[in-house]
C-alpha cells in the first residue's frame, strides 16, 4: 500500500474529491494547512504600501490506497489541479507498512 499525500490550491480540493470519487476513491483525510515553497510566499499591494504574505493556505489531501491505484490517484491529482502557476503544489508517495482498523482491529488492505 502506498500513503498519497497531496498539497493543492484550496479552489481546487472539491473538484478533485468528486473526481476521486468517481474513480472509486472516497477514503481521504483533507486538512487545512499553510506552507510556501519555492516562490517564498506572494507580494501584495495595500494602501498603505507592499507586504508579503509568507505562509499560503493550502489543503492537505491523505490517502492510503493499494500499490496499484498509486499512479491512478496521482494521475487525477495532477489532472484536476494544475494550473501551470507555480504554488500549484506537491505531491508525496510513502510506503504503507501496516493499516489497523480501530473498531474492529481488521488489518491490511480490508482495514483501508
Amino acid at each position: 500500500m502506498k500513503k498519497i499525500e497531496a498539497i493543492i490550491r484550496p479552489e481546487k480540493i472539491y473538484l478533485l474529491r468528486s473526481k476521486l470519487d468517481a474513480k472509486g476513491f472516497s477514503g481521504m483525510t483533507v486538512s487545512e494547512v499553510k506552507g510556501r515553497g519555492r516562490q517564498k510566499g506572494i507580494a501584495l499591494q495595500w494602501r498603505a504600501g507592499d507586504y508579503r504574505v509568507e505562509f499560503l493556505q493550502k489543503m492537505k489531501l491523505e490517502m492510503v490506497v493499494e500499490d496499484n491505484d498509486a499512479e491512478a490517484v496521482i494521475d487525477l491529482i495532477c489532472e484536476y489541479c494544475q494550473t501551470g502557476e507555480a504554488g500549484d503544489g506537491k505531491i508525496f508517495v510513502c510506503p504503507v507498512e501496516e493499516v489497523v482498523r480501530v473498531r474492529t482491529r481488521e488489518r491490511g488492505s480490508g482495514a483501508v
